[in-house]
């Protein structure tokens, strides 16, 4: 009979990085009826990540606006990932992940439309 053990150098089941939710607001020009939400998911959206060296990695949030990336321990800014001339705004966000955990993240994009 064989065994074979593995020994990493991190306990399982630990991921370092970046969870959340990103939402985009107002939703429709003129006033916000007390019926419909002002905000709602940001879906199937590009955005980038980068540290103080430059692009890190890019996500694309799913179609209820959330995300779940995988990153190092360290200080990141979170932008759309799209020309800067457009209406609305976008990020950047700033974030700081800890080792040893993910770091949940709530951020409201506003649209521009007044």
């Amino acid at each position: 009979m064989t065994v074979c053990v593995s020994v990493g150098q991190t306990p399982s089941g630990v991921e370092t990085g970046i969870e959340g939710l990103i939402t985009i607001s107002p939703t429709q020009p003129g006033p916000i009826r007390a019926d419909t939400p002002g905000s709602q998911p940001l879906a199937n959206t590009a955005f980038v990540v980068e540290s103080e060296k430059g692009e890190v990695t890019s996500f694309t949030t799913d179609d209820q606006g959330h995300f779940r990336i995988p990153l190092a321990p360290g200080h990141y800014k979170v932008s759309i990932k799209r020309s800067k001339s457009s209406i609305g705004h976008f990020g950047p966000f700033e974030v700081d992940v800890v080792s040893g955990k993910m770091t949940r993240a709530q951020w409201e994009c506003d649209s521009g439309i007044r």
